[in-house]
């Protein structure tokens, strides 16, 4: 495996962190790797991971892995959701949505199992076959272990789960610890309430037993766990907003505010952090919402869902959301996270998939062109002058969907062959 060598040194260490290493000076492995895929110097890859305004996520134990980086100065990238549910899926189905992910290109994947069989033989299956960084949300597996019964639910339920992710080879994980007691009567002139499923299990969990989130008093638990394997925080925005009615208010800003601080209270311990943001956000609002993570945060990589810029468009989200994406890209969101025409509506098929994807991929780069990224627009030209040139398979070739591509381009040249029949 590509990194079985590189981690064989440092598993003993008791942080192997990337941000450890690039604080000491060190230029790792990984850092070399990431460096020659952006077309970047090692030195500046090591200085914005230690800054914390870039992380690798990259856990010792996903030794497959190619390594990759998410932050303002490396290319947008965008990440897919994946998952099995109780009524659907299995090992199988997937491993197959990973490999049609990482196929459209997908730059992490976030597997976010419900069900349908054995989480943890689900997530090995998934990790063991995946070159791409593998997100989770692990609250999810933490309800249920308690069957349901969000009030059952205890530190020590939520803390072993963690550490069992991040044995398996995690790479980075959704902890909603940014929500507090204090936050939830802000949420009461919201259209659509707290929309963040993670959000709304420890909002329950408080409610009921009266104290505040456990996953913020348990924090530095997280962060010593996350050292000894160098998994990366994604610190989930539980009270994101979940209409374009409710973006940008006193709910999400509050926060917003503490993600701030749990950033630096992990950057305090050379724990990676990337800041989840929000998913409906009217066009306006949008260079507020990334300017005001980037302060808040201190320009820890944001990683935004969309946003979606309009709520009148259920089928097709994967546009509305997509026009939110770039503009956030381009105003300096690290990572996009897809949307598929099937949000709000269902479970995603194959070709909701590959449409999101595609859709993101096209934010995404458009974002970096936006940015003046050094060599991002020379794709755009050298496909403009294979265009220019009637080089069809150039085109496809430089297509972010070739077979699409040829597929229009076959369809019409047998139609024009029919009608000159």
């Amino acid at each position: 495996m590509l990194r079985t060598e590189w981690v064989a040194k440092r598993r003993a260490d008791r942080n192997v962190s990337q941000m450890h290493y690039a604080r000491q000076g060190v230029i790792t492995e990984e850092m070399t790797y990431v460096a020659q895929r952006e077309n970047l110097p090692p030195e500046l890859i090591r200085d914005e991971v230690a800054r914390g305004r870039m992380i690798i996520p990259a856990n010792v134990n996903h030794e497959n892995l190619e390594p990759m980086a998410i932050g303002i100065a490396s290319r947008c990238k965008v990440n897919a959701n994946i998952g099995a549910s109780p009524n659907s899926s299995g090992i199988d189905e997937e491993l197959d949505k990973l490999r049609l992910a990482v196929k459209y290109g997908a730059d992490t994947v976030m597997d976010l199992s419900t069900g349908g069989g054995n989480l943890d033989e689900i997530r090995t299956a998934i990790i063991q076959d995946s070159p791409v960084p593998i997100g989770t949300v692990p609250i999810y597996q933490a309800l249920e272990s308690v069957h349901g019964n969000i009030e059952a639910l205890t530190a020590q339920d939520f803390l072993h789960i963690i550490e069992k992710h991040a044995q398996q080879g995690v790479d980075y994980m959704t902890i909603h610890a940014g929500i507090l007691i204090e936050h939830l009567p802000l949420v009461r002139d919201r259209l659509t309430g707290i929309v963040s499923r993670g959000g709304g299990i420890i909002a329950r969990w408080m409610l009921h037993h009266h104290q505040q989130n456990p996953l913020y008093t348990h924090f530095d638990d997280i962060i010593e766990i996350f050292k000894r394997y160098d998994v990366s925080f994604s610190l989930g925005d539980s009270l994101r907003p979940g209409c374009t009615h409710d973006a940008s208010d006193a709910a999400q800003l509050a926060e917003l505010k503490t993600l701030g601080q749990l950033t630096r209270r992990a950057w305090g311990h050379d724990v990676q952090v990337m800041v989840e943001g929000p998913g409906h956000v009217p066009m306006d609002q949008i260079e507020f919402n990334v300017k005001k993570q980037m302060e808040e945060c201190s320009e820890a990589p944001f990683y935004v869902l969309g946003p979606l810029v309009t709520d009148i468009a259920p089928g097709y989200d994967h546009i509305t959301s997509a026009i939110g994406a770039a503009m956030a890209g381009w105003y300096g969101t690290a990572m996009l996270c897809y949307v598929t025409p099937k949000e709000h509506l269902g479970l995603p098929n194959a070709e909701d998939v590959r449409n999101g994807l595609i859709a993101y991929k096209i934010a995404a780069h458009a974002a970096d062109i936006g940015r003046h990224r050094p060599g991002a627009r020379d794709r755009d030209d050298a496909l403009s002058e294979a265009r220019y040139n009637f080089d069809w398979n150039q085109q496809f070739a430089l297509s972010l969907d070739p077979e699409r591509a040829k597929e229009y381009h076959d369809e019409n040249a047998t139609c024009r062959h029919l009608q000159n029949r």
